[in-house]
């Protein structure tokens, strides 16, 4: 499963995509990939599990970091792909395939005007704890060391500056079991789950700007469990509830915003995980958004740009791909746009094509 990088970007997507690597089973891509790019000379690479890591050093003033997953979801019927006219179908063309491709192709570059450090990465579409970004950054902190970094997640060719924060929490309704023949005798609390149902539902969200990006926040039920047996009033029912923060807050204080809005209910913090300001201040990101163009935007959702912050490194997301298209059957991807994504990253770069 060779990959010859001597294609243009768009057949490199197509090869890529051909190559199944749904989470967990990328082993034959991240060899094709590690293939690939051993014998350039001017980049040393590095492989830990799936995950490979190349990188030049040229002793420019500043290091950029280039990094996109290389799992997508499962197959939906949409391999092998398949070309209509501008248009390239497959499992993973939008999220991440295309995004790979222009890494790839930007590998070749032997002389660009900044050290580049580009990050294959496993197991981004399942659960965090399996992530190979993850590892890395415990394991191995020193090989993402840079100024900068991009996340080359689908954004039609766009910025998207730094990610929300998201958590989970459980908000605990207490009850009383009894018989369900003399349910009197005791207090039912899946009924009791109303006024959790009624916060949520005249909830207003904050739409607070960070660094000049409007962000949405978002706090929904996404769960619901109760119940002992068919005979049985339960005494527990617990709303499970998701909050999707700005990155003006920390996980902490996300949590604390979400237990008073149920004052009165038990309210258990499941999991967090913290947002990215855009970061678009810094001299490197600034000059990255005026080669790449457009009106940046916030990131509505969490994404691995969360994971360099915590490194203390500016990050955004820009890929080509139309985000909302990512995880469908009827995934795809335009060719024009994968192209024009790479021409803007080889101008920013500031070397000949």
């Amino acid at each position: 499963m060779r990959l010859d990088l001597g294609q243009d970007v768009g057949a490199l997507t197509a090869r890529l995509v051909d190559i199944e690597s749904v989470s967990g089973g990328e082993k034959a891509l991240a060899d094709a990939i590690e293939e690939a790019l051993s014998p350039l000379d001017h980049l040393t690479v590095v492989r830990d599990g799936q995950n490979i890591v190349a990188r030049t050093t040229l002793g420019r003033a500043e290091r950029v970091v280039i990094a996109g997953h290389i799992d997508t979801v499962p197959v939906a019927a949409n391999l092998p792909s398949r070309v209509d006219g501008d248009l390239l179908y497959g499992c993973g063309t939008s999220d991440m395939k295309s995004g790979l491709a222009v890494q790839l192709k930007l590998a070749l570059l032997e002389d660009p005007n900044k050290d580049l450090t580009f990050v294959f990465y496993d197991c981004e579409e399942i659960e965090a704890e399996r992530s190979g970004l993850l590892r890395l950054t415990r394991e191995h902190p020193e090989w993402l060391a840079g100024d900068f970094a991009v996340v080359m997640e689908p954004t039609d060719g766009l910025i998207e500056g730094g990610c929300q924060g998201t958590l989970r929490a459980d908000v605990v309704v207490r009850g009383a079991r009894a018989h369900s023949a003399r349910s009197w005798e005791g207090v039912n609390a899946i009924h009791g789950i109303k006024p959790v149902i009624d916060i949520l539902s005249v909830y207003e969200t904050r739409r607070p700007v960070v660094d000049g990006l409007r962000y949405h926040e978002g706090l929904n039920a996404v769960g619901i469990r109760g119940g002992v047996a068919g005979n049985v009033i339960p005494d527990e029912c617990v709303v499970t509830v998701n909050y999707r923060f700005a990155p003006d807050l920390t996980v902490e204080q996300a949590f604390d915003h979400v237990r008073e809005q149920f004052g009165g209910f038990e309210v258990r913090l499941v999991d967090g995980a913290p947002g990215a300001r855009p970061g678009l201040t810094h001299p490197v990101a600034a000059a990255f958004a005026e080669a790449i163009g457009g009106t940046p935007r916030a990131k509505l959702g969490w994404t691995d740009v969360a994971r360099f912050s915590a490194l203390g490194m500016p990050a955004v997301n820009c890929g080509p791909g139309n985000p909302n298209l990512a995880h469908t059957s009827g995934e795809h991807v335009s060719l024009t746009m994968i192209a024009e994504t790479e021409r803007r990253m080889l101008d920013w770069l500031g070397s000949p094509r």
